[in-house]
C-alpha cells in the first residue's frame, strides 16, 4: 500500500513537460499583450530591460543605457528579417558616403573655378597671339600683292588718272615737285592695287579671327562671307571710280578759267583718289555689317526702320568726314549710304534673328517644362 501511494504521489514526466509548455505559452502571451498594449510614442517600449527594471519615463534612462539598448536592438531585433539587420548599417554607410561625395564635389568645383580662371587668362593670350598671326599674314599678303603689281604700276597709274585727264583743260597737266615723288606715287599705286587683289585673303583672315566667337553652324560660312566682303569692298571702289570720279572731277575743273590754270601734283591727286576709293569701299560693307549684327541679335529690321531718320543724318555726317570738303562728293556718298541702309534693313529682315519669336519659343518651352514637372 505504501508503494502504491508513493507511485500515485510522484508526477509523471509527461505531466511535467506539459506543465512547462503551458507556462512558456503563458509567458509568451503575457509578453505579446505587453507589446501590443505599449504606446508607439514611448521609446522605452521597444527597449530590452532584462538587466534591470523598466523606467517609467525615457528621461530616467542614462545615456549609456540608451546606447546599449539601441546597439542591442540593432544587433538582434525581435522578429526581424536578416535583410533588415544588414540594411541599417548600410544606410549609415550610404549617408556617410553621400556626405563625403558632397565634400569632394565642392572641392572639385573650387578646382574647376581655378582652372577656368587660368584658362581665361590663357585664352586671352592665345587670342593676342592669333591676332598677331593674322596681322602678320595680312601684311605679307599686301607686300606680295604690292610687289606683284609694281611691275605694271605705270599702267595702273594711267588708269587711275584717266577720269581726271578726261576733264582737264589742254593747258593743264600733272606735276611733281620732289625728286622721289613719282617713285613714291607708283609705289602707292602698286600697294593700292595689291590690297584690292589680296582683299579676299585679307577679309578671310579677319573673319577667321572672329570665328571663335561664332556658333559652329555659322563658322561654315566664313569663306563665302570673306568673298562677299571682298566683293562689297571692290564694288565700293569701282563705284567711286566709275560714278563718283567723273562727276566730282568735272565739278572741280569747272573753276578752271583763263586766269586760273589747274596744275595738279601727283601725291595730292593720289591721296584724294585713294581716300575716296577706300571710303566707298568701307561704306559698301554696310549690308555685311547689318547681316552680322542681325545674326547676333544686336539689331533687328524693326530697330533699323525706327532709326531711319537718324541714319539719314548720320549718312551726311559720315560723308562729310570721309570725303573732301565739297558738296558734290558728300552728296555722291550720302545717296549710296541711304540706299545701302535700306538694303541692310531687307537683309536684317530676311536673315536676322527675331527677338519676339525667340521669346515666345522660350516661354512655350518654360510652360512645357512646368507642365511636365
Amino acid at each position: 500500500m505504501s508503494v502504491d501511494n508513493k507511485k500515485d504521489a510522484q508526477p509523471s514526466e509527461a505531466d511535467e513537460t506539459t506543465s512547462n509548455n503551458e507556462q512558456n505559452e503563458d509567458i509568451k502571451s503575457s509578453e505579446d499583450v505587453r507589446v501590443e498594449g505599449s504606446d508607439d510614442s514611448d521609446p522605452s517600449a521597444e527597449m530590452d530591460f532584462s538587466d534591470g527594471p523598466r523606467p517609467d519615463r525615457i528621461e530616467d534612462l542614462d545615456d549609456e543605457d540608451i546606447d546599449n539598448t539601441a546597439s542591442g536592438a540593432q544587433a538582434a531585433p525581435d522578429g526581424g528579417d536578416s535583410s533588415d539587420n544588414e540594411q541599417a548599417p548600410s544606410d549609415a554607410v550610404t549617408l556617410t558616403d553621400r556626405i563625403t561625395a558632397m565634400e569632394d564635389e565642392e572641392d572639385d568645383e573650387d578646382e574647376e573655378d581655378d582652372e577656368d580662371e587660368e584658362e581665361e587668362s590663357m585664352t586671352l593670350l592665345q587670342h593676342l597671339d592669333e591676332l598677331r598671326l593674322r596681322l602678320k599674314r595680312i601684311s605679307f599678303a599686301i607686300i606680295i600683292g604690292c610687289l606683284a603689281c609694281y611691275s605694271f604700276a605705270e599702267k595702273l597709274f594711267d588708269y587711275l588718272v584717266m577720269p581726271m585727264v578726261a576733264v582737264m583743260p589742254d593747258q593743264s597737266s600733272f606735276i611733281y615737285t620732289a625728286p622721289h615723288e613719282a617713285f613714291v606715287t607708283y609705289l602707292k599705286v602698286a600697294a593700292l592695287a595689291g590690297f584690292f587683289a589680296s582683299s579676299p585673303y585679307i577679309f578671310y583672315q579677319v573673319w577667321a579671327f572672329i570665328a571663335p566667337g561664332l556658333y559652329e553652324e555659322e563658322r561654315k560660312y566664313i569663306i563665302p562671307i570673306a568673298f562677299f566682303s571682298a566683293a562689297c569692298f571692290i564694288g565700293g571702289g569701282a563705284f567711286a571710280y566709275f560714278i563718283v570720279f567723273p562727276f566730282a572731277f568735272e565739278f572741280f575743273m569747272s573753276f578752271n578759267t583763263g586766269n586760273i590754270q589747274a596744275m595738279l601734283k601727283l601725291n595730292e591727286y593720289l591721296s584724294f583718289s585713294m581716300k575716296l576709293i577706300f571710303a566707298f569701299g568701307l561704306v559698301f560693307e554696310m549690308p555685311l555689317f547689318a547681316l552680322f549684327l542681325s545674326r547676333l541679335g544686336i539689331v533687328t529690321a524693326t530697330m533699323m526702320r525706327k532709326a531711319r531718320k537718324f541714319a539719314i543724318l548720320f549718312s551726311f555726317i559720315l560723308a562729310a568726314i570721309l570725303t573732301p570738303p565739297d558738296v558734290v562728293s558728300q552728296l555722291l556718298m550720302a545717296g549710296p549710304l541711304m540706299i545701302l541702309y535700306e538694303i541692310s534693313i531687307v537683309i536684317a529682315a530676311l536673315f536676322g534673328k527675331h527677338r519676339h519669336s525667340e521669346e515666345d519659343e522660350n516661354d512655350e518651352e518654360d510652360d512645357e517644362a512646368v507642365a511636365e514637372s
